[in-house]
């Protein structure tokens, strides 16, 4: 599957399912340069939203357990998705993957509230706690003109239903303890959404020079709020 038939898809997707998309701030997409997008995340549908809105195929990182179940294994392939591998192997896994597609200057695309988001319904306007481990990625990736692009998707008007069993899914991922739990993984479709563009966090040699030692944690936890205050920011003008 070419990179431009995962952006077909996606188009054709929210074309399929008579999605109204409006993009804000686009003139914040950088160019040239390797992109790590970092977003919020409650539908199947975010990553091609992200791609739609962007116009540009996305290598987005997802669970283990995707990679597994039928049809949800071949929607991820013809998105261009790489699958994480299973919880032991999973953070080396994702380092070794996405700083192979930054050097080939590969726009890659994560979201850092991780699966609980997807397997409990929440607001459009909520976002979960970020987990640090894209920012570990952007510090060490020794890429050149590296931005981290932080971008909210605000469910103006969605439809909410369910898809399976979360139980079910702890036969294709029984490390996952979300899974173990009683209830229906949500599916949320959206019908009118807004995609706001934050402002780039660029990756400087300073930025990396900082990553050792003590300094470490505080460079990481910098990138970290910064991408966290741009969506949740972005997301309260994009809500209401």
């Amino acid at each position: 599957m070419s990179a431009s038939s995962s952006l077909d898809i996606s188009r054709w997707l929210l074309s399929a399912l008579s999605t109204k998309m409006f993009r804000y701030y686009e003139d914040r997409i950088p160019r040239d340069a390797s992109v790590l997008v970092v977003s919020n995340h409650r539908s199947f549908m975010d990553a091609p939203v992200l791609m739609a809105a962007l116009s540009s195929p996305i290598r987005f990182a997802c669970h283990h357990y995707m990679s597994q179940v039928p049809v949800m294994r071949e929607i991820i392939t013809a998105l261009g998705c790489f699958p994480l591998e299973a919880d032991r192997k999973r953070q080396q896994s994702f380092f070794q993957q996405a700083q192979k597609l930054l050097q080939l200057k590969q726009v890659v695309g994560v979201f850092p509230e991780g699966a609980p988001p997807m397997v409990k319904l929440t607001p459009p306007q909520q976002v979960g706690e970020f987990q640090r481990g894209f920012a570990h990625l952007a510090l060490r990736a020794a890429v050149q003109d590296l931005a981290v692009l932080p971008v909210a998707i605000a469910s103006l008007e969605e439809m909410n239903t369910y898809a399976i069993p979360l139980k079910i899914l702890s036969f294709f991922d029984p490390s996952e303890p979300l899974f173990a739990q009683p209830g229906w993984h949500p599916l949320v479709i959206y019908n009118r959404v807004a995609v706001l563009i934050g402002r780039p966090f660029w990756i400087r040699p300073q930025h990396q020079q900082k990553y050792q030692g003590k300094q470490a944690k505080t460079v990481v936890a910098e990138l970290t709020e910064h991408c966290y205050c741009e969506i949740t920011n972005l997301l309260r003008q994009g809500c209401y």
